[in-house]
Parts: structure tokens; sequence; C-alpha cells
């Protein structure tokens, strides 16, 4: 897929400089389709700007960067079982890389594969999104994280978990939607699917 086939392009408004406003960079996403087994829709982040780590709670996510280059970190859970609430879990990280178009599509499973993760775009970017099922307020809400700092665990053991190897141990803490983070929806200017 090209950003030719969603009619996206460089030149388009959003990704020029002189159009992003003062403060924090913007987000925006536009919707191409959603029905019950998936969604599709694209994701826009202005240069330096960030779309904060969070998760895809029980779904498999098909991204492709189609426009830019998108530096992205990514997370799964040690343990299966959640820490009670309010508690801090451990996650490896399973991947800290530079996404640059063109590219080929990343997965993300339920629970391998980096599903919990966050991108801070360099340039201007364009992500298109396949995500199954889509999002649902009832149960398939999106959770937000912050990574908390430390030396070592509490085992004392370092976080390293390969020595020369690229997986590392961190804690995450549940919290709220970032203050700073906001998406605008924007309307879809590609081709229509029909059903």
């Amino acid at each position: 897929m090209k950003p030719k086939h969603v009619g996206l392009s460089k030149n388009m408004q959003f990704f020029k400089s002189k159009s992003v406003a003062k403060g924090t960079p913007s987000v925006a996403y536009t919707p191409i389709y959603q029905c019950d087994e998936f969604s599709l829709c694209i994701f826009f982040l202005a240069a330096n700007a960030v779309i904060p780590l969070h998760n895809h709670p029980g779904m498999t996510v098909f991204s492709k960067v189609l426009l830019g280059d998108l530096p992205i970190k990514s997370y799964d859970w040690v343990d299966s079982m959640p820490p009670p609430e309010s508690q801090p879990r451990l996650a490896i990280l399973k991947v800290e890389s530079v996404l640059k178009a063109p590219c080929k599509t990343s997965v993300l499973y339920p629970t391998t594969g980096g599903n919990i993760h966050e991108f801070r775009a360099v340039t201007p970017c364009a992500v298109l999104d396949v995500l199954g099922p889509p999002y649902s307020k009832d149960d398939r809400d999106c959770s937000y994280y912050k990574e908390l700092q430390h030396s070592a665990l509490s085992n004392g053991e370092s976080g390293r978990v390969n020595e020369g190897g690229s997986d590392y141990l961190r804690w995450l803490k549940e919290i709220e939607v970032p203050q700073d983070s906001h998406m605008e929806r924007i309307d879809y200017w590609g081709p229509q699917i029909v059903d």
C-alpha cells in the first residue's frame, strides 16, 4: 500500500510546517472504515508529535508508515497476570527503532509483538492502522502507561535480560490519558470503501 492509495501526499496542508500551531505538536486521525470485525484509519503526526505509550487490549494491529520517519518503542508484558490495581507491571522492551516510509507492515498481537507502544515523530508522518477487533468503550478501551525510572529490579538484578541483547525490562504504570495528549478527528479524502 502506498500513500496515493488512500489519497495522501506530502503536499497536504497538515504536513506543511507553517500550518502546525505553536505548542504541543498535533496528532490527528481519519477513520476510513469500521465494522464489528476491524477498523481502518490513518494517524497523522506533525514533526515532534507523540502518541503516548498505550495498549491495544485483545487486538491485533497492522501498522504501516506511509509518510515520514517514525521512532517507535514497544513492550510486551512479562507476566500474563496483572498486578493489583495501581501497581506497576513488568514489561520487556521488544522494539526500539525508527520506521521510515516506505517500510514493511508491522504487526502487534494481543500478547506479543509489542502491543504496548508509543510513537514519537521525527518528521511529519502518516500511519495506516488496521485494528481487529476495533476499540470498544465496553471491553477494549485504550489504557496509557508511563515508564518508571529504576536502577535495579526488586530482586537486585539489572534490567538487562540478555547480556549484549536488545531486550530490556521496564516497570510500566497505568496512568490517566496524558493532559497534553489530544487527537483531532479529520475527514477522510481518499477513495471510499464500499461494502
